[in-house]
Formats: C-alpha cells, sequence, structure tokens
C-alpha cells in the first residue's frame, strides 16, 4: 500500500513537473508578442508586462489547466486584457480620490520612430477602439473572436475598427512632417 502511494505521488509530481515545463516553454514562445499585444490596450508598456506576467501567475496556480486548454496563448491573451480592463476600472477610482492624472510613456527601448508615433496615437483613441485595433491588427485576432474577448457584438468591433483608423489615419497625417515647401506670399 506504501509502495502504491508513493508511486501515485512520484508521478503527481511529474505531471505536475510537465505542466510547469509546458508552462515555461509557452512562456519563452509567447511572452514578447503577448506584451506587444497588450501594450496598446493598457497604453503603458510596464502595465502590459504586468498583467502578461500576472496571467501567467494564473496558469502556475493551476499547472494541469495547461494540458486542457485549446489554445494557451489565447487563454492568456483573455486573462491579461480582463486583468487590464480590471485594473483600469480600479485605476479610474484611485485617480479621482488622487485627483490627478497619471502619465504614459511610449518610450520603448528600441522602438523605431514611426513605431513610437503609433503607440502615441493609439494612446490618444477612446479604450474600446484601442482594444479593438490592438486585437485584431497586433494580436491578429478575428473580429469575432475580439467581440467576444471584449463582450462586445462583431458589429461594435467593426464600428470601433472603423472610427479608429479614421481617428489614427487623421493622428498620423498631423503628426508627420510636411514634405511640401512652403509657399510664401509676396
Amino acid at each position: 500500500m506504501f509502495v502504491a502511494s508513493m508511486k501515485a505521488r512520484a508521478q503527481d509530481w511529474t505531471a505536475l513537473l510537465s505542466h510547469r515545463e509546458l508552462i515555461h516553454d509557452l512562456y519563452v514562445a509567447s511572452y514578447q508578442r503577448l506584451v506587444l499585444q497588450l501594450y496598446p490596450v493598457t497604453g503603458d508598456l510596464g502595465e502590459a508586462q504586468e498583467v502578461v506576467q500576472e496571467a501567467f501567475v494564473k496558469l502556475l496556480a493551476a499547472p494541469s489547466q495547461v494540458s486542457t486548454l485549446g489554445n494557451p496563448e489565447a487563454w492568456l491573451r483573455t486573462a491579461a486584457v480582463n486583468l487590464a480592463r480590471t485594473r483600469r476600472r480600479r485605476g479610474k477610482v484611485l485617480q479621482r480620490l488622487l485627483g490627478r492624472a497619471g502619465t504614459r510613456s511610449t518610450d520603448v527601448p528600441g522602438a523605431s520612430p514611426d513605431h513610437v508615433a503609433l503607440m502615441a496615437a493609439l494612446l490618444t483613441l477612446p479604450t474600446g477602439q484601442r482594444e479593438a485595433i490592438a486585437l485584431h491588427y497586433l494580436a491578429d485576432l478575428p473580429i469575432t473572436e475580439v467581440a467576444d474577448l471584449l463582450k462586445v457584438s462583431a458589429g461594435t468591433v467593426k464600428s470601433r475598427l472603423s472610427r479608429g483608423r479614421t481617428a489614427l489615419s487623421r493622428l498620423l497625417r498631423e503628426s508627420a512632417p510636411d514634405d511640401k515647401p512652403e509657399r510664401v506670399f509676396t
């Protein structure tokens, strides 16, 4: 009886280690991509890193869950988006209580000027538009998945994408340096 119990425990530990190895491999393969996808959603690189890390911690809390997930990266993305939304709601309450606006940084080490301009423009969009654009274009999710993730209709996602693209186009055109020489009137 004791030997059977020890064998069962050894199998449990082996399964636990293999699940943790799967999570480690998933972290190595997906962390950077998820952070880049969540950055426009959160509007802050540090916040994006934190919600992605927190999503991985949730997965580590129940490591056997990783083998039951059809698409673990999608699960992590959903968890991270939900965490970001919860933090944003709590942050708004905190900002009201503190009576000051938070500052955001668009400075990403090694980012091109075009990337920095895009991120700065994305940060000026309303949250719904920014989330839809980030998840559809940066995370490459179909509209139906974005709708499910944000808990809105597909039509709402399409509307947010259209309005967001229009606003981004205008913002990026305004921030682009003029290539045309100025006219001088005499």
